[in-house]
């Protein structure tokens, strides 16, 4: 009987001994709790990253990151994170400030605390930035400039350094393995971007109307030219004057695209669209912003093949038509 309880004993701390292994090996694994406003610092935090962290983003991928719930949750898991990651230029000032001062936690609580990054400070040149005063009759208006930088891949590198550089301060045994980490991330993006510009370089000077004024980036570094914005001013819903100007100004100058993120009301745009013969894109701005797109790489795959596919289309419908005209 003894020697009975001996051995049902002796499996139990065994058992009990893996189990502490186990668990301890899974704590290394995971060093850094890492908390993003959105998903785009989320996923590019895990290429860096790895096994040494663990992400969270506060908003989904298909929400408009201005206006994101601040959610009760969202405290616990502030209050819990090692570094917060968020966009910054007051992309998130409806909810986020309130968030980070209800966690109560002096490692992200500040901008001089060493798990508090923002990633607009890594950006050297903004766009859309307001010299004049500002009021609220001018719609939603960032003083700063425009906050949607990463729509520009090659923001992703100054941003995606800045992590790496802001994980090795909190976590210098793997300092190594982050910096290996950021170089393999920075050298397949640098390939992509020279993939992206050679699919884009046929259709520099592309004339473009978007629905909010969140493609600049973009358009920059595309070579497309803003025709005009659905909204009359940003954050403001367009109105029938509105609408009936910008389709008369893009008959006139033959714009043929509509872009949109895919968090926007899409009525008002697909009637310009049916209306004048352009094409509407409701596009995924963000990463998880659609199925399937779960990286950096793979949403700019997604918006440059969509774009590209969309003008050749209507390069293509614009031959035949002239040919058949001509006939």
């Amino acid at each position: 009987m003894k020697h009975q309880l001996s051995l049902k004993n002796f499996v139990l701390c065994m058992t009990l001994a893996l189990a502490s292994i186990i668990f301890t090996g899974q704590s290394v694994l995971a060093q850094v709790n890492i908390v993003t406003s959105v998903t785009d610092y989320a996923a590019i935090a895990k290429e860096i990253g790895g096994d040494r962290v663990e992400v969270t983003s506060l908003a989904k991928g298909y929400q408009d990151p201005h206006f994101v719930d601040a959610k009760p949750i969202f405290i616990t898991r502030l209050n819990k994170a090692d570094m917060l990651i968020y966009n910054g230029l007051d992309l998130e000032i409806g909810w986020l400030p309130i968030l980070i001062t209800g966690a109560r936690n002096s490692d992200i609580a500040s901008p001089s605390a060493i798990g508090h990054y923002n990633a607009s400070v890594s950006i050297k040149d903004f766009l859309d930035v307001h010299t004049t005063p500002i009021d609220r009759s001018m719609g939603d208006i960032h003083p700063g400039g425009n906050p949607h930088f990463m729509l520009n891949p090659g923001n992703g590198i100054p941003v995606a350094r800045g992590i790496a550089a802001r994980l090795i301060r909190i976590d210098p045994e793997n300092a190594a393995f982050y910096e290996d980490n950021f170089k393999n991330f920075v050298s397949a993006l640098k390939l992509k971007i020279s993939e992206w510009e050679t699919e884009l370089a046929p259709f520099k000077g592309t004339e473009v109307v978007t629905y909010h004024k969140l493609w600049s980036y973009f358009l920059d570094w595309a070579g497309f030219k803003n025709a005009g914005t659905i909204e009359p001013k940003p954050g403001i819903p367009p109105s029938p004057s509105h609408t009936a100007d910008l389709m008369r100004n893009m008959e006139r100058d033959n714009v043929r695209l509509i872009m949109a993120a895919n968090y926007y009301p899409t009525k008002t745009a697909s009637i310009i669209a049916r209306k004048t013969g352009a094409t509407f894109l409701s596009l995924p701005v963000m990463i998880e912003g659609r199925d399937g797109i779960d990286s950096y790489i793979e949403l700019f795959d997604a918006l440059v093949g969509e774009i590209t596919s969309a003008l050749k289309n209507t390069k293509s419908s614009n031959q035949n038509a002239a040919e058949f005209n001509g006939g």
